[in-house]
């Protein structure tokens, strides 16, 4: 029998991090990871995030596709 494909993306435990983790991860302060995190009228999109109540993850495939977004961003406006 075929494999369908799903609608939900599968998460795999190694891809979803912690503000601490990640911020290690992308060599910026956890304080980084938190502002980036907020939704502002910057005209950035703010760091994808999955809430978990009080909790914040991150799932690292997401914020790589964001982290290119951005740069090609920047790139417009420099």
């Amino acid at each position: 029998m075929p494999k369908q494909d799903s609608p939900v993306s599968v998460f795999q435990p190694s891809d979803l991090l912690t503000p601490q983790q990640l911020a290690e991860r992308l060599q910026v302060a956890p304080t980084w990871v938190y502002e980036r995190s907020r939704t502002r009228k910057s005209g950035i999109a703010p760091l994808p995030v999955i809430k978990l109540g009080k909790l914040l993850r991150y799932h690292w495939p997401s914020v790589c596709e964001w982290l290119a977004a951005n740069q090609k961003g920047a790139a417009r406006r420099g």
